[in-house]
């Protein structure tokens, strides 16, 4: 236990009994550690950095590609006439 956690459990075993105190400490450790599992699954894992790069690249020369093909027609279709 941290410094401040043996502080509370000394707050709460004057309150209540000794494994009242340790109850409490135990359901908060818990509730911070729910907590810190929930921000970790919103973060982006290594891998998955990658593959957003990836796909952003891919989308990225797809489009670059469509333009190239749109501009060739319309020059094409211009000297047609």
């Amino acid at each position: 236990m941290s410094a401040l956690e043996l502080k509370i459990y000394e707050m709460f075993k004057t309150r209540f009994s000794e494994q009242e105190a340790s109850l409490v400490i135990e359901y908060f450790e818990s509730k911070a550690e729910e907590k810190i599992q929930q921000k970790k699954e919103t973060f982006l894992t290594k891998e998955d950095k990658i593959e957003l790069i990836r796909t952003i690249y891919i989308v990225g020369l797809v489009q670059f590609l469509a333009i190239v093909g749109s501009v060739l027609l319309i020059a094409n279709f211009m000297l047609k006439k």
